[in-house]
């Protein structure tokens, strides 16, 4: 009950930080991207919070749990992309938009604004979906199971959404100062805690050969190149179009303040990712259970940690559920009253009626995302549920949206086709099984980032290149 008490204490705080900052709320500007008023060290910890979700805490960490020391690879993907985000984040803030699809629609047109405003709330529904799951597995493990899965998520998802209505961008990125500060304390405390209760390498190495686990320390050769590309790809491509990114780069004061923030994000990010998987692997040689492992940071925690340093670890486990899931739950909505219903249905509404409904529609995608939970087998981990989101995303939106800033000869017919033939892909490869079976050897279990994002590329460029390039004035060339 320790740890409950913790975990509330710490939600209600930050639910009187976003009552605090609802009243300052006055603009969808306000809401959607903070006003534009972000420093660079606030972006930092809210580019941070949103990027370290439950895709790290919970799915990166029980793939950890399955494949040991090689999971060390897996921020490979986050690492690259944000270096190359680094490189476009100042023209994407010079654009003045607030939303990607916005970006896009501006250069492409409204057939790829609205293509883009589709794939992205199917993507993140599946992505807020599971974000609820997790917070509830947090309230299941943490009362032993008298709170069953389902009442949990449900109380989660409620606070989720609750929290996100209130006060938008405006609450999210002061709250992330906390959470991202918390993240990284509470992680360079808790790592050589782990190490030295198990024991070391030597005792690492001597638990995970009495599992029958002895390829937990082996780095090369546990992964093949497919597996890789399954692996690191999403994620690459997620943080290379992830409309959270650049919500906050839209957010910053100015361009060399988003090119700035970027830039500490590449090894910020890196640090932290390479800091959940090491902690994870150090506890996992701690938990012969395979069930206990399914959340093992979260079982780790509670049963390996001193109670007030567990106390702490649970309140960033939750900290970053929730930053996560507000996140992906504040974008869908703003990106509908923006690129929907100003665009669409009623451009000249006052400010009062479209903060209304961007509220309401935090409650609607809130709705949606918990039924799209409860559309996933129980058998599909965490991490197999954010690969598939993250593909979606990527395959869809991500290279329309690079072109969208950087490539002037992109056209109108080449963005459609990218977004459309990226987001078929992407959703029909699981049960393209008679194609799968025609590739070579173990290429036959790739999954559908690689076919997805090649269809959609190669859509954008061929396209592009047989037709021509509207004469309008482009945010590349501005």
């Amino acid at each position: 009950m320790v740890y409950l008490a913790a975990i509330l204490v710490y939600l209600f705080g930050l639910a009187v930080l976003a009552m605090s900052r609802a009243g300052k709320v006055k603009t969808e500007a306000d809401f959607a991207v903070a006003g534009r008023s972000l420093s660079p060290w606030v972006m930092v910890c809210t580019m941070l919070a949103v990027w370290i979700g439950t895709g790290s805490i919970v799915g990166n960490a029980e793939q950890t749990y399955k494949d040991g020391m090689a999971a060390l690879i897996l921020p490979v993907g986050t690492f690259i992309g944000m270096i190359l985000l680094s490189f476009i984040a100042a023209r994407a803030r010079n654009i003045e938009a607030s939303s990607v699809p916005e970006i896009i629609g501006g250069r492409f047109g409204q057939c790829a604004r609205a293509l883009a405003v589709v794939s992205l709330i199917i993507a993140y529904m599946v992505i807020v979906s599971y974000q609820f799951n997790a917070g509830g597995a947090v309230l299941e493990v943490i009362t032993a199971g008298r709170v069953n899965a389902q009442t949990a998520t449900i109380i989660a998802a409620a606070f989720i959404i609750l929290f996100t209505m209130l006060a938008g961008l405006m609450s999210l990125a002061y709250m992330d100062i906390v959470t991202g500060i918390i993240i990284t304390v509470t992680l360079l405390i808790t790592f050589p805690m782990y190490w030295f209760k198990a024991g070391g390498w030597s005792g690492m190495q001597q638990a995970f050969l009495a599992q029958g686990r002895a390829c937990h320390t082996q780095f090369w050769g546990v992964y093949s190149p497919v597996t890789l590309i399954n692996f690191c790809l999403p994620v690459f491509l997620l943080v290379l179009g992830d409309a959270n990114q650049y919500q906050r780069i839209f957010a910053s004061r100015n361009a060399k303040g988003a090119t700035a923030a970027v830039t500490m994000m590449i090894f910020a990010a890196l640090a932290i990712e390479l800091l959940i998987i090491g902690c994870a692997w150090i506890a996992s040689s701690m938990t012969p259970d395979p069930e206990n492992g399914k959340y093992i940071l979260i079982y780790a925690a509670r049963h390996y940690l001193p109670l007030p340093l567990g106390c702490l670890f649970m309140i960033t486990v939750v900290g970053i559920i929730t930053s996560t899931a507000n996140s992906f739950l504040l974008v869908p909505s703003t990106t509908f009253i923006t690129d929907v219903y100003l665009n669409y249905i009623h451009p000249g509404a006052d400010q009062k009626r479209t903060i209304f409904l961007s509220r309401l529609l935090v409650v609607i995608f809130g709705v949606i995302a918990y039924l799209v939970s409860l559309a996933f087998a129980e058998s599909t981990g965490f991490f197999e549920k954010a690969l598939y989101a993250f593909t979606i995303y990527g395959a869809s939106i991500t290279p329309t949206l690079v072109a969208a800033i950087v490539w002037p000869r992109a056209t109108k017919a080449g963005a459609i086709s990218s977004i459309a033939s990226g987001t078929v892909m992407a959703l029909l490869w699981s049960e393209a099984r008679t194609l799968r079976a025609l590739l070579p050897g173990e290429w036959s279990g790739l999954k559908a980032v690689l076919p997805a994002i090649t269809v959609s590329t190669l859509a954008l460029v061929i396209v592009s290149l047989l037709t021509r390039p509207a004469p309008a004035k482009t945010p590349a060339t501005e």
